[in-house]
């Protein structure tokens, strides 16, 4: 059986029973499935009041050691004053726990984790304040990716990158598959060489502001840290601009700024921001390809693989290689 419909067979029940078992926790039945694709996350709530969210890994996609590493890095964050959701210790005292479900097919572990809930509501910045706070918020995190490094982790560099073309050039419309690889290999061609040639270290990876909350009284708290991984630390930044990076210089020079606080940027970082644009785009086609036989992505995503959609797809890859030359 494939991975995907592997994990279509968590029910929420289930979660509930094991989050319980593992945690000691007596919990007052209710459950909340949260928004999130690429894995199964949940709100529950304790019979005294008290909110969790745990988060079930999708089976296959990352190891123990890797999840740890994850954990791990939240953990110097939380180190480090650096407001983050550390995740909480079973009843053995770890942070990762498996769910094991024996289906006709075989068995199937699902790891899982346990986080205290906070609330707050997504971070909007307005004023050049709120620009340098994220920028701040950014170089903390990147002074504790510093003291440690990832093993496990996928590192973002061309490797990586080739993978994730390989994977899709095959679920391409024949019709545009000709032009779907002129385009990309083109561009990978003076992309990935400095691309590699970038400082890798411990970075969040997805810090768009969806990522980001702000609580009253309290300030900004970092979440999902699913995605880091080894890389450039100009990632974490140009995911928090509102456009293009020559249509929102201000905004990019006052994150810098609060950046700056904390870390440096190196050399070219800038310059390099929508070649990663690029490279973005190239990750979002691969990380849906994967979900393709979940249950739920025919009907949220149905025209996915058609024709229709790769000529539009194709087409914004072309536009985004004609914004590399306009910019560089």
């Amino acid at each position: 059986m494939k991975p995907a419909a592997r994990f279509d067979a968590l029910s929420p029940m289930l979660a509930l029973e094991a989050i319980e078992e593992a945690y000691e926790l007596r919990l007052d039945g209710t459950i909340s499935t949260f928004s999130s694709y690429i894995n199964r996350v949940y709100g529950l709530r304790g019979e005294e009041g008290e909110g969790y969210v745990a988060k079930f890994y999708r089976p296959g996609r990352w190891s123990e050691e890797a999840i740890a590493e994850e954990h791990g890095f939240i953990a110097d964050c939380a180190a480090l004053d650096i407001p983050a959701v550390v995740p909480l210790a079973n009843s053995y005292g770890e942070t990762i726990s498996a769910l094991e479900i024996d289906t006709d097919e075989g068995e199937t572990v699902f790891p899982f984790a346990l986080f205290p809930k906070h609330g707050g509501r997504q971070f909007d910045a307005e004023g050049d304040e709120d620009w340098t706070r994220l920028g701040a918020m950014a170089g903390r995190i990147h002074a504790a990716g510093r003291r440690g490094v990832f093993h496990e982790r996928n590192r973002f560099d061309s490797q990586l990158v080739r993978g994730q073309v390989q994977e899709l050039k095959p679920l391409v419309h024949p019709e545009l598959s000709g032009d779907f690889t002129e385009t990309v290999d083109a561009s990978l061609q003076s992309i990935l060489p400095r691309l590699d040639s970038f400082e890798g270290i411990r970075i969040h990876g997805d810090l768009h502001r969806g990522n980001i909350l702000e609580r009253p009284d309290e300030g900004l708290l970092v979440i999902d840290f699913d995605d880091c991984l080894r890389g450039p630390p100009i990632q974490d930044l140009w995911l928090l601009l509102p456009d293009r990076s020559d249509r929102c210089t201000r905004e990019l020079s006052l994150l810098i700024e609060g950046y700056s606080e904390f870390a440096e940027l190196e050399q070219g970082s800038v310059a390099f921001i929508e070649s990663l644009r690029f490279l973005r785009m190239i990750h979002f086609l691969a990380w849906r390809a994967r979900q393709r036989s979940d249950l739920w992505f025919a009907r949220d995503f149905p025209d996915w693989g058609t024709r229709a959609f790769w000529i539009k797809e194709v087409e914004d890859l072309r536009e985004q290689a004609r914004n590399i030359l306009e910019v560089s």
